[in-house]
């Protein structure tokens, strides 16, 4: 056997994506890199670890067992590393944190200060959907997630980072004179929908369901960035947070449509499972965040003040 850690790292993160591609855009590297990596891992083995049936690549039962043996040796690897900075005197681990789609505009400001000096923490940030979000903290597999919709069946705590402010955004083909529009406007629009289980699309949806609007669904798409896209394009009208769109606001993409009772206001929230037992590193990032919030926010996020109440 002559392989190295860099065929199991590759390997490991091909078992995770069940592709060569987003392997490649996980590890930072090129396709045809991936493929001679896995290629040279393989000649180590007289069994196939992979096998493409339609174009589509399958981790067989004896390449499973690899990628378990895989992971074990690289864990044994980072424990190494991570008593080696221990013995330093530095915080040392993983901190892992789950956060959905449109808080990667907000979360990044709250670790950046916090791991500056420290270079024994490995980061895992994983942003998706709400759904998935709440589904790896119930797991136990994250440290913190970062929501703006709190989960009604899990038994949490929080901490309450920032605002969270939502409004209805259009492009610039048609021009709204008014100082402010009533909220049956919303009922003319056509309007893009974030996919069920988005905490965007559930406050979307509890403030037209409050108001009893009888809206007209345009579409509905799968990421911000999407929804953000189809808008500027003139697909249709969307209520979006105001964090995901300040680029766009400023270079005259976007606009806010200004309607009475707007903008929808909720909370970024890091929250964590009741009771649970902390890392040294998750315990030092809690008090990091608790203690420097108010001047992260005034120091990132001043911007916020520029776009009034309608």
């Amino acid at each position: 056997m002559n392989f190295t850690l860099h065929h199991l790292q590759v390997f490991l993160e091909i078992t995770h994506t069940q592709s060569i591609t987003k392997a490649a855009e996980a590890l930072h590297l090129t396709q045809p890199a991936v493929s001679i990596q896995l290629r040279n891992f393989q000649e180590q083995f007289d069994i196939p670890l992979t096998e493409v049936v339609g174009r589509k690549l399958f981790i067989t039962d004896f390449g499973k067992e690899i990628a378990l043996a895989a992971e074990k040796i690289l864990n044994e690897v980072y424990h190494i590393n991570y008593k080696t900075m221990a013995y330093k005197g530095q915080l040392t681990g993983r901190l892992k944190i789950s956060v959905v789609s449109t808080g990667k505009y907000v979360m990044p400001y709250f670790l950046t200060d916090f791991l500056k000096d420290q270079h024994g923490i490995e980061l895992m940030l994983d942003v998706t959907n709400k759904a998935k979000v709440l589904e790896s903290l119930e797991k136990n597999e994250v440290d913190f997630s970062l929501v703006s919709v709190l989960p009604e069946n899990l038994k949490i705590e929080k901490v309450e980072l920032m605002q969270n402010r939502l409004y209805l955004v259009g492009n610039r083909q048609q021009q709204f004179a008014r100082k402010q529009y009533d909220k049956s406007i919303l009922e003319d629009l056509p309007l893009i929908y974030r996919e069920p289980g988005s905490g965007t699309r559930h406050t979307m949806e509890s403030y037209i369901e409050q108001n009893n609007l009888p809206v007209r669904k345009k579409m509905e798409l799968t990421s911000n960035e999407g929804v953000k896209q189809a808008v500027i394009a003139g697909l249709g009208y969307s209520i979006m947070p105001l964090i995901g769109i300040k680029n766009e606001l400023t270079n005259g993409d976007l606009q806010i449509i200004p309607v009475k009772g707007f903008p929808i206001k909720t909370a970024w929230n890091l929250i964590w499972l009741k009771n649970k037992n902390f890392s040294p590193i998750a315990d030092a990032f809690l008090k990091y965040v608790q203690a420097e919030k108010d001047n992260i926010i005034r120091e990132k996020f001043e911007w916020f003040d520029r776009y009034r109440e309608a």
